[in-house]
């Protein structure tokens, strides 16, 4: 097993970006915890992997992050111990798990409610996790941790669709608004980019912008400082989802990313309302 650090470098994620603004040691917490994440996603993503043996393997981590392993490699060790340290819930640690467990097999959503209960696994549990290694103080903070959540999530549906689509058919639009926009299922397995297509995914754009709206609103003031690895990434995946507005949701033909340089910018932005907020 690779070690948390080189899963974490290796990602190149937004988060990882992100995480250079936090202090060492919550640095690292955050290294261990992102690795984790990506592990849990990995394993569910194997393509040349049996699906029995990735299923067994998730299942080994939920048993282990939610009881204890038996004989944990270095990084399970890992992972033990920032949950100790920061007494982390088993369940929030295996609901990430079993998020990407349900990867596993090909399914549909069929009204917003259910799409949020995935979203609460893949993205919410960890938005809980995460406030707990920022060291936040203000309960408030899990609702804006849960909040912004499906923001994210929602922006990264919107832009995966085509990368979704080519791997085993995922759809994670609910069905529902398929249904509102008259937009079938069989009109995105063929990727048709129409005026239903364009207003079905303005429809879900608005609602990851009032997302976005309602965690600005959230955010405690008291753990400013402690959430802005969250606000940088607020602020990446919103500059990202106006991005695609702007662009008529050409998700078919390209993936929509930010540049380095874009990305600092907002690294910047939030390092000098964290430093006026100090002062």
């Amino acid at each position: 097993m690779r070690s948390a650090s080189e899963i974490t470098r290796k990602a190149k994620s937004n988060l990882a970006l992100a995480l250079k603004l936090l202090p060492k040691e919550r640095r690292d917490d955050m290294v261990v915890f992102y690795a984790y994440c990506r592990t849990m996603d990995d394993l569910a993503d194997e393509p040349d992997r049996p699906l029995a043996e990735r299923a067994a393997a998730l299942a080994s981590w939920i048993d282990g992050v939610e009881n204890q392993f038996t004989s944990p490699d270095d990084f399970q060790r890992e992972v033990e111990e920032l949950k100790l340290r920061h007494q982390i819930p088993g369940n929030l640690l295996g609901a990430i798990a079993r998020g990407c467990k349900m990867d596993l097999e090909i399914q549909r959503f069929d009204n917003w409610e259910a799409l949020e209960d995935y979203i609460w696994h893949v993205a919410g549990a960890v938005g809980l996790v995460s406030i707990r290694l920022f060291g936040c103080k203000n309960p408030e903070s899990e609702a804006y941790a849960l909040t912004l959540a499906k923001a994210l999530q929602l922006t990264n549906i919107l832009r995966d669709i085509h990368e979704d689509l080519n791997n085993g058919g995922r759809i994670y639009l609910p069905l529902q608004d398929l249904k509102q926009f008259d937009y079938g299922v069989e009109d995105l397995q063929s990727k048709l980019g129409d005026a239903r297509f364009i207003e079905l995914m303005e429809f879900e754009a608005a609602r990851a912008e009032d997302y976005f709206d309602q965690a600005d609103r959230l955010l405690p003031m008291e753990d400013f400082q402690e959430l802005i690895a969250a606000r940088v990434m607020g602020d990446i995946y919103r500059t990202l989802l106006k991005k695609m507005r702007d662009d008529g949701f050409r998700v078919f033909d390209k993936r929509y990313e930010l540049s380095k340089a874009r990305k600092l910018a907002l690294l910047s932005k939030q390092l000098v309302a964290r430093n006026h907020m100090i002062e």
